[in-house]
Order: C-alpha cells, then sequence, then structure tokens
C-alpha cells in the first residue's frame, strides 16, 4: 500500500480527525472501539469494517452500501437481537490475523447511495451507538485513539483492492514472505513474471542474459511499441521496469545461469526453470543438491498437416520428489529435443505459465491440492490434461 492513504483522502481523513480509530488493512477500512449492546444488555465494543473502493491512491464513491461487523450480534437497548440490521450471520470473514468479521450489516441509504466512507461508516456507528447510549450516555465510538495501519511493508505500489473485494486477503496472505527465481525470461518465463507479480510474494529475481528483441514481443506479455523495441534492452530490464509499476522488489540480473554462477540460486525459497539446453542439467542437479523446490515448464510444437500441435509440461521437483527427473525433463541432449523447432505461440506460452503457477499456488496452500501430482501435461490436439508421477502414497486404493 502506498504510505498516508488516510491522510491523502479527505473522508477518511475526516474520520480520523474527528476521534474514530481509523485504520486500514490491506484494503479494508476499519473503524475499531465501537459501541454496541450485547445479548446481556451490556455495553462492549467492536469493530466496523468496510471495503474499500479505490483509484490509485483515492478513494472513490463507495459501489456496495454492506459493512463487516467484528463483534457479537448486536442487540438493541432492551437485549434484543437487531435483525433488520443484519445482512448475513456466520460471515467468518478474515480481515487479517486475529480479526474475524462474523457479520454483514445491510442499512440501505437513498437512491443516490453514500456520497463517501465517512457518511457511509457514520450510518453504521450511529445506529450501533445509539443503542448503546440509551444504557451508557458516554458510550462513543470517538476515542481519539488514533491507530494509523497504513501498510508501509507491502510489496505493492497501490492496493491490492481486488484481493479484499473478493474476500480473500487471509488466503492471499499464504502467498506473502520469501524469494523465487525466475530463470528465462522467454515467451513462458515472461508471462510467470506477469503472474507472480500480482502476488504479495517478497521477492522476485530474474535471470536472463538476452535482449528484447522484436519477435519477444509477440509471445510475451503487454503490448511494447516500436519505439520501445528500438530500446535494446535487457529482457529482465525491460519486464521489471514494466511490472516496477505495479509492485516493488523486483530484481533483474542480466546474465544466464550455468554451471559457474548456479549458487546465485542458494537463497531461493522456489524457482520457476524457464529454459532449455545443455546448462539445464548442471542448475536442476544444483537445485536437487540445495534441497531447493523447483518447476520445469517446456512446450513442443510442430506442425501437422497443416496446422499445429504439441502439448504444454509442468514438471514439480521437490525434496520429497525427485525419481522422475529423468523421465520428465529434457536437457537437450538429443536431436528429440521439443524445442529443436521452437516453435512458441503467445497463448501456449500463457498457459504454460499459468499451469506453473497453480501448481505453486497449492504448494503455499493458496489452491486446494487433492492429486499433489508432480507432472501435468496438456495435449493440444486432444484439448486432454493429465496428472501424473504421483506419490504412491497420495493414490487411492
Amino acid at each position: 500500500m502506498s504510505p498516508g492513504l488516510i491522510s491523502l483522502n479527505p473522508d477518511l481523513k475526516r474520520l480520523r480527525d474527528d476521534g474514530y480509530e481509523v485504520s486500514v488493512e490491506g484494503a479494508y477500512l476499519l473503524i475499531g472501539n465501537v459501541p454496541y449492546v450485547n445479548a446481556d444488555k451490556k455495553v462492549v465494543h467492536g469493530i466496523l469494517v468496510s471495503a474499500l473502493d479505490l483509484s490509485g491512491d483515492k478513494t472513490i464513491k463507495p459501489q456496495n452500501h454492506v459493512v463487516f461487523w467484528v463483534g457479537d450480534y448486536p442487540c438493541d437497548s432492551n437485549g434484543s437481537q437487531m435483525e433488520n440490521l443484519i445482512n448475513e450471520k456466520n460471515k467468518n470473514l478474515q480481515i487479517r490475523a486475529g480479526i474475524i468479521a462474523n457479520f454483514s450489516f445491510s442499512q440501505k441509504p437513498g437512491p443516490q447511495g453514500y456520497a463517501d466512507y465517512c457518511e457511509k461508516m457514520r450510518t453504521y456507528i450511529k445506529i450501533l451507538e445509539g443503542q448503546a447510549r440509551a444504557l451508557d450516555p458516554n458510550a462513543t465510538a470517538q476515542t481519539f485513539h488514533v491507530t494509523d495501519s497504513d501498510d508501509q511493508e507491502s510489496v505493492f505500489c497501490y492496493l491490492d483492492t481486488a484481493t479484499s473485494r473478493a474476500g480473500i486477503s487471509a488466503v492471499n496472505d499464504k502467498l506473502k514472505n520469501g524469494k523465487i527465481a525466475i530463470v528465462g525470461l522467454g515467451g513462458t518465463g515472461a508471462y510467470v513474471l506477469d503472474l507472480v507479480a500480482k502476488t504479495p510474494i517478497t521477492e522476485i529475481h530474474l535471470f536472463d542474459g538476452d535482449d528484447f528483441f522484436q519477435h519477444n514481443a509477440f509471445r510475451s506479455p503487454g503490448a511494447p511499441s516500436k519505439d520501445d523495441l528500438l530500446k535494446k534492452q535487457k529482457k529482465v530490464q525491460w519486464f521489471s521496469e514494466i511490472y516496477s509499476r505495479m509492485r516493488k522488489n523486483i530484481f533483474p540480473h542480466s546474465q544466464f545461469i550455468n554451471e559457474d554462477n548456479v549458487s546465485e540460486l542458494k537463497q531461493m525459497e522456489f524457482v520457476f526453470l524457464c529454459i532449455e539446453g545443455t546448462h539445464k542439467k548442471a542448475i536442476v542437479e544444483y537445485l536437487i543438491g540445495n534441497k531447493i523446490p523447483f518447476v520445469d515448464v517446456g512446450i513442443g510444437m510442430y506442425v501437422q498437416n497443416g496446422s499445429l500441435s504439441g502439448n504444454s509440461r509442468v514438471t514439480f521437483v521437490s525434496p520429497a520428489f525427485q525419481e522422475h527427473v529423468a523421465r520428465r525433463i529434457n536437457f537437450g541432449e538429443d536431436n528429440e529435443d521439443d524445442y529443436s523447432q521452437n516453435i512458441q505461440i503467445a497463448d501456449m506460452n500463457a498457459l504454460n505459465a499459468a499451469l506453473a503457477v497453480i501448481k505453486w499456488k497449492k504448494i503455499r496452500g493458496f489452491y486446494v491440492d487433492f492429486g499433489h501430482e508432480n507432472n501435468i501435461t496438456y495435449g493440444i490436439s486432444t484439448n486432454a490434461l493429465t496428472n501424473d508421477e504421483i506419490p504412491d502414497e497420495n493414490n487411492d486404493d
């Protein structure tokens, strides 16, 4: 998140200046210490939460009138549940570790909607606070104990509102922390970057010694201009500059990884190996020897009766399972190398990358993984996706 989000927006700043305990977690706006009445007719306190709609660092008019509630079932001053306020119960939405919203509230505004977040949050606070004041005239959410928690440590240059709108912030946090490397920024490697750049992983290291040429533009994400191509930049420089517009901690290394410098990968938590050639064997042996999990990707395409056919392969290798390496990973040591014709098409590169990143996300617990496959193959002609190299203990009898 960019720093100072509250200070940059008049509606959020007004809430803070009026003494509300305002904070921002991810792309959620939180008001803490909001008084309400529980079932025992006691005044207690909860947290009111709203997803933020933003354009860059600026709030826009709330697109949704619903808010979330961290606390017990709110009651009126007589101890009766405020059923008319409840939109959904047993919500179980994790805002972050230790903060779980159990309810959502619905208080529809007029036809014009809420003008801003100050109006939206005040509306709900007034409802809850009003019942609490019937029992305790001093009950107030305006404590003037402000906790501005703008996330200075976020890897993104602006808020990830897609995650908060989907209500999966806790799941997305599983992709935080760690260093990953993408070795090779050809078609597939560039699409891997496009996908992992949108995750909160701490560091992304790019390794490739090639320049970004005109033919690369037709099998990589994005749309470089003619002037961009005339700059003759290194691939790692081009892609790091593009994706650094969105996030921090992308580190370009304008070198090929080989036997002499493979130790550059020693500090990596995970490696996407997106290259072919004789150096691959030394890299694979080093990663296995240092117990660094990785995926090796490849596409093999050929002309068949005037059309293209072929397949996309993703092979996952971990310290726990390596016996499939020799039969699945081609080290370019014979004439049957799938890359011998070097036919690469953007959609197949993108698919190859997507399958690799999905596998990585399964390993991190982001996606459910029942199969525990270590090799994935997609065939163009049959449109079949095959999962194999499954350890015996994961097979059903």
